[in-house]
């Protein structure tokens, strides 16, 4: 069995961050990470690089009866997407689909209230947005947090993971300005296989580095 690539996402994200090198000490750079696991990787970026940190809140959707393989995503902004293959060759029916979205959307909201209470998304518009997650299997959470930004007009979409199957990222390359990813598996399998220890991230642990983070400076027009 080969050794875990990452001691933990703490690890993981301060090794990704001298990927990123050429996007440090810019004042229209903002950091993104994907709560939650994509988070703590987010903050040593933006630690890093001196560059302000938030959270865009999407909820990946998974097959009924088994929730761990994704039939698509949603994000920020009412956004949609779905892998057309999964929903097709599983034959889920539109009922089904609408009951996962329904409960997805619910947490979602939660997520983003627990998260920033009254505050709002900081604004994107003409700045170089750098999305962040812990890793990626099937690409659909990240593609919708993709689709979220299209929407609110930044100057660049960067993608940045840790690990990330190489599918997945020959389709997202396709989709945004910059794809930063360490190790691209062969064989690729679960995301917590890449790291030695892969516990949890906490709703707490999220908020705490969120207080922790640099804020963005100017007054949220996204609220």
């Amino acid at each position: 069995m080969k050794p875990a690539l990452f001691k933990d996402r703490v690890d993981a994200g301060r090794q990704l961050a001298q990927a990123l090198e050429q996007y440090a000490d810019r004042d229209d750079v903002i950091v993104l990470g994907l709560p939650r696991g994509g988070v703590p990787v987010a903050f040593e970026i933006a630690a890093h690089l001196h560059a302000p940190m938030d959270v865009l809140v999407v909820r990946k959707l998974g097959v009924p009866g088994w929730p761990e393989l994704a039939m698509g995503a949603i994000a920020s902004g009412d956004i949609h997407v779905f892998n057309d293959e999964v929903v097709q060759q599983l034959e889920i029916s539109k009922e089904e689909i609408a009951a996962v979205i329904a409960k997805e959307s619910d947490e979602l909201h939660r997520r983003e209230t627990t998260y920033r209470g009254r505050t709002g998304a900081p604004p994107v518009e003409n700045k170089i947005v750098i999305l962040v997650d812990d890793g990626i299997a099937t690409g659909s959470t990240m593609t919708a947090a993709v689709e979220a930004m299209r929407q609110l007009a930044p100057k660049m979409i960067v993608i940045a993971a840790p690990v990330a199957s190489p599918s997945s990222c020959e389709r997202l390359e396709a989709r945004v300005d910059h794809v930063v990813v360490l190790e691209q598996p062969s064989h690729f399998r679960a995301v917590g296989e890449y790291y030695e220890h892969f516990a949890q991230t906490s709703d707490d642990e999220v908020t705490s580095l969120l207080t922790q983070a640099r804020p963005f400076q100017c007054p949220s027009v996204l609220a």
